[in-house]
């Protein structure tokens, strides 16, 4: 049996999490078209015959302009040093830039294996397909260069078959039926934040965070109660909307997949909040679990 911790790296926005989701067929960590979706490091455990593949997605690799993106980088560089495979990812419809060559100098000094994915391919042409993956060819010497479609499903099987491949001997680590060390209650307020950075204004997704604050059970269905974090008071009446059509939406959205994840019906009950700049403030970062 083969057993290890891949993780995927790259620029914000590459289809990381897809990926991640598409590989163990559950949705493991939330997507949403807006970079820095991802906040921490999240397990996803895929198990087969063969051994178990146990892969980290990470936080997009960025300039940080706030304590919170300091975090994240650091959370990433962390990961990087304790894994055994490293995955980088690259979209087929974006060119590689400085971003992408600075984070593939960066990974080149670990001792980890490392092979690219070319995610995304099904937004471009079979010959720009070819032009970009010889432009990764170009700037690392992988182990091996896989083009694949989260979306389609196209290559996911290969994908899957090389990275075991890469992996060492090694024990089963985790039950079987276990796809995710993430607990339920991170995956709620998770979902409660990937419905609200689809509907949120452009400049609002990085301003967001979520906390579940109680759970109270109910003969037919249990109620969860969740903040919901901004920044400042500006946004508060963004994210609740005229008459609260916002919030609405928000809650209707993120209780459909939360009802989904727990198997049963609930009542979702957010609350809007302020913590000033929390990005920038290392006691509310602490509070708000990072």
């Amino acid at each position: 049996m083969k057993s290890g911790f891949v993780s995927f790296v790259g620029r914000p926005n590459v289809g990381k999490s897809t990926l991640t989701n598409a590989i163990v067929g559950e949705k493991i960590a939330i997507t949403s078209s807006k970079p820095q979706t991802t906040r921490k490091a999240i397990r996803a455990i895929h198990s087969t015959d063969r051994g178990q593949l146990i892969i980290v997605d990470t936080p997009g690799l960025h300039r940080p302009r706030t304590l919170l993106g300091q975090r994240l980088n650091s959370l990433v560089e962390t990961t990087l040093n304790e894994v055994d495979l490293i995955a980088f990812c690259t979209p087929a419809d974006e060119p590689i830039g400085v971003g992408d060559k600075k984070i593939i100098a960066d990974i080149s000094q670990l001792r980890a294996k490392k092979i690219a994915i070319v995610t995304k391919a099904d937004k471009v042409s079979r010959q720009k397909l070819a032009e970009h993956l010889m432009r990764v060819n170009e700037v690392y010497e992988w182990d091996e260069i896989i083009p694949v479609s989260a979306l389609t499903g196209d290559q996911v099987e290969h994908l899957v078959d090389v990275l075991m491949s890469k992996l060492d001997d090694g024990p089963q680590l985790y039950p079987t039926d276990i796809h995710t060390e993430e607990s339920d209650e991170d995956r709620i307020c998770e979902l409660v934040r990937e419905a609200a950075l689809e509907l949120v204004r452009e400049e609002m997704p990085h301003s967001l965070a979520v906390t579940l604050d109680e759970i109270v059970p109910g003969e037919q269905k249990q109620t969860l109660h969740v903040s919901l974090w901004v920044e400042r008071d500006s946004q508060k009446g963004i994210v609740i909307g005229k008459g609260g059509s916002m919030l609405k939406t928000i809650g209707t959205k993120a209780r459909k997949e939360i009802e989904e994840l727990l198997s049963s019906p609930v009542h979702l009950a957010i609350q809007v909040r302020i913590a000033k700049d929390w990005q920038r403030d290392s006691k509310q970062l602490g509070k708000l679990g990072f």
